[in-house]
């Protein structure tokens, strides 16, 4: 369970990454899906995605403010993709980063959580490596 450690602001971080990744792995595991048709993969990443949570989603609702948000307009290069592949390895970063962020802040109150994080982060590292490297 979250405690005092966590302030409003971090609680906002934490939303906002946890958003993302679900988001980044989502991108990847219907492409995978869809256009590919590789099941095996999009399974892989669709069981990832579901160990992306935590108990506390009303305290963490609470915080949020996505219409503050500092950087919410988007920046050129997040507007422009060359091809597919620039949106796989694209939303695999954002999943990696954002995983990281979690296992960090996480580190504050809950090691099982971090450790969670932390795992999702090392699949994502194996997962992009056999997705673009067609392992």
């Amino acid at each position: 369970m979250m405690n005092n450690k966590l302030s409003p602001e971090l609680y906002r971080v934490i939303d906002a990454n946890l958003n993302r990744l679900r988001e980044g792995i989502r991108v990847v595991e219907d492409i995978i899906r869809y256009r590919d048709n590789n099941k095996d993969l999009a399974s892989k990443l669709k069981q990832l995605r579901h160990k992306v949570k935590i108990s506390e989603t009303q305290e963490l609702l609470k915080h949020r403010d996505s219409v503050n948000d500092v950087l919410r307009t988007s920046c050129k290069s997040e507007l422009n993709r060359s091809d597919i592949l620039d949106i796989v390895i694209a939303n695999f970063k954002r999943a990696q980063e954002s995983s990281r962020v979690l296992e960090e802040l996480y580190k504050l109150n809950s090691t099982g959580y971090s450790e969670n994080f932390k795992y999702i982060r090392y699949e994502l590292y194996a997962l992009e490596k056999d997705v673009l490297l067609g392992n």
